[in-house]
């Protein structure tokens, strides 16, 4: 059409099309959404050989045309479906054996945008492109899963049988004890120190957890070693007598200086007691078969970039050296079949003394040399598959500094691409659980890790706006306290590192054994054991904002993980207050109990599962969010103020009309929390909320 002509002489058609195009309305960009869960793409996680068929909706009649973009193709999507409010665009493309990157565009008029996995772009991020893996799956059972850390020494002693005793044997050069106060509040070095908790405990326990809501346990190490947190194994074929069982006991605790006659030591007898040995393992076996019997998981912790200078390959403090059944290790013996385990620089001197490569410079975590020792490869290939077969069966293996291992990067990948082959070979529906801090998206491509340890994309963004605090207690940002925009620009943004099939999975937590105590986060205070007490880690502590986290972390996509008392109320400033005991007896049940109702809640919706996530909006102090499927809108709402807060939700690019009804399914606050029903309803597509100081709120649609 020539604008140019006069009004008057264009025909009756003409002034039609120029009327409608004229009064067309603006894009609605807020209702523009795809992603990758089964709504909007399905299969979610195709085979070679699949037609997946990909979704994109927009506001009704509101775009002219959206395009599918992947891989050098653009295709023109066809208006598969619509409703009330939304028109559903799809296209079906076959899917190969290579990775297929996409995006759409959307063009309005003479208005054209993109959209990715971080939303509506100006511009094409390669980057920010959706993804499909062909063949990449991640566990279903894992999915949402509740998961339950457990850090053995601290949790329960179920067998004082098998307690450490003091001066049993030496660590790190002085004499290990046992602590007989329950309650007793970790020294400042206190990796020499037991409590007594072990498998016993757990086993008697089970029912607790299963009554909680767990569908998987996560424990800390179990295979021998001297110190109480195991990272530093000694023995990776077998589970630590002081948690498993001993069956065979004998010698004396040792004196003063009786290190050195290691004929005499008595953790010989308990942990190279071959005896006691096998009966760790076959108690283990039974637990694992324990939790099966209850529908739960296992999952082990695995240490693969380092051992201990304990190690029976190295054997720095000699309690291998000549025991029968053993070789001489790599520090005791030039001869060693133990050798290339380890790389050591003063070759041409012997000993060696501490010419070896330790984790971070630590002589007691000599880093394992893969390199050069395929034998050594070899090794932890069937100790990555001995723990996932029967008799142990264990889920899966969470790894301990992953991206650590070997020498260089390209080992790195290599090595995790055999563990993986190795472990799904020998149990195709085991998890592969990483710790890793920083962009995990070259792992999640479909041939190493499942998923990661949540920091970036969960711990950290939500503890900066509800605390203020770094996940240590050692930094305050007040720019961060209560910051929407911030929280959801670093969510949205790491959470773009993720495919979906691992963000379902990822391991979202708010304490850990590496990180203060969350509860004790809610203080805003800075500080540590050494610096500031144990006793400031209990001061001030808010539980309705620690409610309002339980809320985000049973409602985001992923994993929910609790750290073993923190539903209870245990406190705790960062590494090794964070590992204190479990209070059997003196539990905050309030905290029990919120807990398990929020628990219920997740685990009633699969649209908390392994639905979408749209963020809402917020201001300072307060934010919301919805998680969607097909069935269910569920609509999450924080209030961080010490007062009361009317906010407003635009709910309209959810898809919820006026008409529509909507219910309270819980409300949570510092003094409890209210399972009961209040209904609402939006009035031109918002819904005014007014919530108390310092709670949360969990809202779904009424399905009529």
């Amino acid at each position: 059409m020539d604008l140019g002509m006069n009004f008057s002489q264009l025909s009756k058609t003409e002034k039609l099309q120029l009327y409608v195009e004229n009064m067309r309305p603006l894009l609605n960009k807020r209702a523009l959404f795809s992603d990758g869960t089964k709504m909007f793409r399905n299969p979610p996680e195709p085979m070679p050989g699949d037609n997946v068929t990909i979704r994109f909706r927009t506001a009704k009649e509101n775009v002219d045309c959206v395009y599918l973009i992947y891989n050098g193709n653009k295709e023109l999507m066809v208006k598969g479906f619509s409703d009330k409010k939304f028109d559903y665009y799809e296209s079906t493309i076959p899917v190969g054996e290579e990775r297929i990157d996409y995006y759409f565009e959307v063009v309005s008029g003479a208005v054209v945008c993109y959209y990715n996995k971080k939303g509506v772009m100006k511009e094409v991020f390669d980057w920010l492109s959706f993804s499909i893996m062909p063949g990449y799956t991640t566990p279903d059972w894992a999915k949402g899963a509740v998961m339950y850390q457990i850090y053995v020494d601290r949790f329960c002693n179920g067998d004082p049988t098998n307690d450490v005793v003091d001066g049993e044997y030496s660590y790190i050069g002085e004499h290990v004890s046992q602590v007989n106060d329950w309650g007793k509040y970790p020294a400042t070095m206190g990796v020499r120190e037991f409590y007594g908790g072990d498998l016993a405990g757990v086993m008697k326990k089970l029912d607790y957890l299963k009554d909680l809501g767990v569908d998987v346990i996560y424990f800390n190490p179990l295979f021998v070693s001297p110190s109480n947190h195991k990272y530093d194994i000694q023995d990776y074929d077998y589970i630590d007598p002081h948690f498993g069982r001993i069956v065979s006991d004998g010698g004396q605790p040792l004196a003063p200086g009786e290190m050195d006659n290691k004929k005499a030591s008595k953790f010989i007898s308990r942990v190279a007691n071959l005896a006691n040995l096998e009966a760790s393992n076959e108690m283990f076996a039974q637990l694992v078969d324990m939790a099966h019997q209850r529908g739960m998981k296992v999952i082990l912790d695995g240490v693969f970039n380092h051992c201990g200078s304990f190690n029976k390959w190295l054997d720095k403090e000699r309690i291998y050296e000549g025991q029968p059944g053993f070789d001489n290790g790599a520090y005791t013996d030039e001869k060693s079949p133990y050798h290339t385990f380890f790389r050591f620089h003063k070759k041409d001197e012997w000993p060696y003394n501490n010419s070896y490569d330790g984790w971070w410079g630590h002589d007691t975590l000599p880093k394992l040399n893969y390199e050069d020792s395929p034998k050594l490869e070899e090794y932890i290939m069937k100790i990555a598959k001995k723990w996932v077969s029967p008799p142990y069966n264990v889920d899966g293996w969470r790894l301990d500094v992953a991206a650590d291992l070997g020498h260089s990067g390209e080992y790195n990948h290599k090595f995790w691409r055999m563990f993986r082959d190795n472990v799904k070979e020998a149990n195709p529906n085991a998890i592969i659980i990483a710790e890793h801090y920083g962009d995990p998206s070259m792992w999640l491509c479909g041939g190493e890790w499942d998923t990661v340890m949540n920091y970036d994309a969960f711990m950290e963004p939500l503890t900066w706006f509800l605390t203020g605090l770094e996940k240590h207690s050692d930094e305050f940002r007040g720019d961060l306290l209560g910051n929407h925009d911030a929280f959801f620009g670093a969510m949205s943004h790491h959470m773009a590192k993720f495919n979906t099939q691992s963000l379902q999975v990822a391991m979202n937590e708010l304490s850990n054994h590496d990180h203060s105590r969350f509860l004790t986060r809610t203080n805003r205070r800075v500080g540590r054991t050494a610096t500031a007490g144990p006793e400031a880690a209990n001061a001030n502590v808010n539980k309705g904002v620690f409610k309002e986290a339980i809320v985000v972390q049973m409602t985001w996509p992923g994993a929910p993980t609790l750290y073993y008392g923190d539903e209870a109320g245990v406190c705790g400033w960062t590494d090794p207050d964070n590992r204190r005991t479990y209070p059997w007896g003196n539990e905050d049940k309030d905290l029990i109990n919120v807990h398990k109702e929020l628990i219920k809640i997740h685990k009633s919706y699969d649209a908390i599962k392994t639905g979408s996530i749209m963020f809402l909006g917020g201001g300072p102090m307060y934010l919301s969010y919805a998680r969607f499927d097909e069935k269910d809108k569920i609509i999450v709402a924080l209030n961080n103020h010490f007062d009361n807060l009317t906010m407003k939700i635009s709910l309209s690019e959810l898809g919820i009309d006026d008409e529509d009804r909507l219910v309270r399914l819980i409300l949570t606050n510092e003094q409890g929390y209210d399972l009961s029903a209040q209904f609402y309803t939006t009035e031109n597509g918002i819904l005014t909320l007014t919530l108390p100081a310092v709670s949360a709120v969990i809202i779904k649609n009424v399905n009529l």
